[in-house]
């Protein structure tokens, strides 16, 4: 028995190690190309071309010329302002689609779950001639409306939020009920401040997923005063060419607030995912 005991503790370290090793190898992956890019940021463009990592003489000059020279605040504030109300039309939506498809009853509410899950199979980029022409007949593009309204219905966030619900005890909403309370007050007084963990999930994945996206909002934004960062991004490497300390300064510029959103909310991150039963 102590021989049993001891092998299947040996296997446990040795799968915990190799484990271990291979979180190692993907953060080391994710952090080379980040080390690499500070590392070009740092140095004059002269010296960019070169294959040292040593910095002879690390500036800061190239984040200078991106504060300076490129209108790079006012896309922080165009992108900030899509993103947050993103974030916010699809915890709205999302979260009231799927308090219906978790608690109330009516025909055909599997057949309805499943085809809102199918819109996950859907590519994005399939639907960009449609949305174009649609905003195009509104007269819609080039404003945030165009950028923001085809990223609010998400079946990803319909499916969390109702994975959580359905984990949520049904006495609370049978009481509320007794009391006399519409869905609607349910909804809002009970379902939705026990489920903070999940709207932080969404919100902050809708956010992250607003802020970097370039394609769609590349075609319909066009006024320098309300691009976002991506495509603002995208339009000074292409203006710098080969000045590449430029670009990578500008990169950084632009990841640094996803950085920092989810530093300050990846315990909610954690709590939404594992509430919501996408667990690994």
């Amino acid at each position: 028995m102590t021989d049993l005991a001891q092998r299947a503790d040996f296997r446990i370290k040795l799968f915990n190690r190799i484990c271990f090793g291979v979180l190692i190898a993907f953060a080391l992956v994710w952090i080379v190309p980040l080390a690499w890019a500070l590392d070009t940021a740092l140095k004059p463009n002269a010296e960019t071309t070169r294959t040292t990592w040593a910095i002879a003489d690390p500036t800061v000059d190239a984040f200078g010329r991106m504060l300076r020279d490129t209108d790079i605040l006012t896309w922080f504030g165009s992108s900030l302002f899509i993103a947050t109300l993103s974030a916010a039309g699809t915890v709205l939506v999302a979260s009231l689609a799927a308090f219906a498809l978790s608690r109330m009853r009516f025909r055909y509410r599997n057949v309805v779950f499943w085809v809102v899950l199918a819109g996950i199979m859907i590519p994005g980029q399939v639907l960009i001639v449609p949305w174009f022409r649609q905003f195009d007949a509104l007269g819609l593009l080039n404003t945030w409306w165009a950028v923001s309204l085809p990223q609010i219905p998400t079946a990803i966030a319909v499916f969390i939020f109702k994975q959580f619900f359905d984990g949520l005890p049904k006495e609370l909403e049978e009481v509320a009920r007794t009391d006399g309370a519409s869905y609607l007050r349910i909804y809002g007084r009970i379902i939705m401040p026990l489920a903070r963990p999940a709207v932080a999930a969404v919100a902050i994945f809708t956010f992250v997923q607003s802020w970097n996206d370039l394609l769609w909002p590349l075609l319909v934004l066009s006024n320098p005063d309300i691009m976002t960062i991506p495509v603002g991004l995208a339009t000074v490497q292409g203006a710098f060419g080969i000045r590449y300390a430029d670009t990578m300064a500008s990169a950084i510029l632009g990841a640094i607030p996803l950085v920092a959103v989810f530093l300050l909310f990846q315990r909610h991150i954690v709590e939404g995912i594992a509430g919501s039963g996408l667990k690994g």
